[in-house]
């Protein structure tokens, strides 16, 4: 199902997202028991998954089963680096299935979204010029402007999908004529986790001879994607949001551009043939495929990981999956709107389809405490700050873009209230009692106040293990 401000998940009739709903899936760290400050153990909710998400245990069992066999890839002659060469390249081909890959497009191995981007970056041509809303995260947010040829436009919180689609239009209109432009946008929100228009993003771009890269850091772990539905040039993602914390990411998408630069990395695996010249220099014939940008000795746990992951999230039903997280994103939404101190950040408005990634402020509060209390009274575990999305969260907070201001500082500087902000994510993997949890935690938060005090330690709020409050 392709992502449009028309069609998603969120819109899913209730009934209907019952009827197609699944069972969580099996994760590790689910029975983990955490203490309480106030005494006892509880099984901790793991609802930061937006930062990180646990392994599903279907990755870790493939991991497990694979890793006696581990070996080195692409130049060994012994069974081990054969099997782990095959294992690396099918890996590989699984990813551009999960994906939708058209003909033609690469996949390559990197570290992470962030390094994916970078990447890009890396191989834009010359004089090429970026347009990125100031509402993306800082992985797609900065990597732009540390090319120096490239020119980077930078575009303002819109305020409904289709002002999006016309914002880029106009920008792009406006810098026209242009030979080389490339778009950067998020697929879901890393702070409202609201849906963005991608595909008619995509068609805007495409229509003003302009590229697109999609970050999909917060959209493929709760949506499928596919390129060529959305008809974007490029996807990028994360396995450790992928249920697959292995240190591993992708970049998929057209070649031509990928293959006429520089390699991102220069060493071995990125070069063919290396020979001495008369002169004493070297001359190198580099790969032309993906390998051109995979330099050194590839992350094969974490590429076969994020193989395991894509596998089995699409096996378990992308509908089913859906289904059941909008259950969950409703439950949250109803449970907070009964607390009239809790203001629920967003762009787009309420009915705005999201995945579940929800942030929220609450009144007499500051952020840090409450997450604080959340973790140390009731086992849960949120996050709080500006999410490596400075400008949106200082737009939805009604902060000046130039207001000063560090992420998950419990206090503001001097003269100025406090920047940050509380974030409950939760997907796959999500049992509903920690998310009812969740929703009693906040009720009872503000209604009673705290049971503990807290102080302030290196920036962060933490419990006074001295006294009970």
């Amino acid at each position: 199902m392709p992502v449009s401000a028309a069609a998603t998940p969120a819109a899913t009739d209730a009934a209907t997202a019952t009827d197609a709903a699944c069972a969580p899936l099996p994760v590790l760290g689910r029975d983990v028991l955490v203490p309480l400050v106030t005494g006892g153990e509880v099984e901790y909710a793991a609802l930061d998954i937006a930062a990180s998400a646990p392994a599903l245990q279907r990755v870790w069992d493939d991991v497990a089963a694979y890793a006696p066999y581990y070996g080195s890839v692409h130049r060994g002659a012994g069974y081990l680096s054969q099997l782990s060469t095959d294992l690396f390249e099918n890996s590989r081909a699984a990813v551009a299935d999960f994906l939708g890959c058209r003909e033609g497009d690469q996949v390559v191995f990197t570290r992470s979204t962030t390094d994916s981007l970078n990447l890009l970056a890396a191989v834009l041509p010359a004089g090429t010029r970026v347009f990125v809303f100031e509402t993306e995260h800082h992985a797609s947010l900065l990597p732009w402007e540390q090319r120096a040829d490239v020119e980077v436009t930078y575009l303002d919180a819109p305020r409904t999908p289709g002002q999006a689609v016309d914002t880029l239009e106009r920008a792009l209109a406006e810098r026209e004529p242009y030979r080389h432009a490339l778009v950067c946008v998020t697929g879901a929100s890393n702070v409202t986790g609201e849906l963005w228009p991608v595909r008619e993003l995509a068609a805007a771009a495409h229509a003003h001879g302009a590229r697109i890269v999609l970050d999909a850091a917060q959209l493929a772990p709760h949506h499928p994607v596919d390129i060529a539905e959305l008809d974007v040039d490029w996807v990028a993602f994360s396995g450790h949001k992928l249920y697959a914390p292995f240190g591993a990411g992708v970049l998929a998408g057209r070649a031509d551009w990928l293959q006429a630069a520089e390699p991102y990395l220069a060493g071995g695996g990125a070069s063919r043939t290396v020979a001495r010249r008369a002169d004493g220099g070297v001359d190198v014939d580099w790969h032309t495929t993906a390998a051109r940008h995979e330099a050194g000795s590839p992350n094969v746990i974490g590429v076969y990981a994020i193989a395991a992951a894509c596998k089995a999230l699409t096996e378990a039903g992308f509908e089913g999956l859906v289904a059941r997280e909008q259950q969950l994103v409703q439950r949250v939404r109803a449970g907070l709107a009964e607390v009239p101190e809790v203001t629920v950040l967003s762009l787009f408005g309420d009915d705005a389809p999201r995945v579940g990634v929800l942030s929220f402020v609450v009144e007499g509060w500051n952020s840090s405490h409450f997450a604080a209390a959340l973790s140390a009274e009731y086992g849960i575990g949120v996050r709080d700050g500006l999410f490596c999305a400075h400008p949106l969260v200082r737009t939805l907070l009604g902060a000046e873009s130039e207001a000063p201001g560090e992420c998950g500082a419990p206090e503001g500087a001097p003269g100025e209230r406090s920047l940050n902000a509380i974030r409950v994510s939760f997907g796959a993997g999500t049992p509903d009692e920690h998310v009812e949890r969740f929703v009693q935690a906040v009720k009872e938060l503000v209604t009673q106040g705290a049971r503990w005090s807290y102080r302030t330690e290196d920036g962060r709020c933490v419990p006074d293990t001295a006294a009970a409050a």
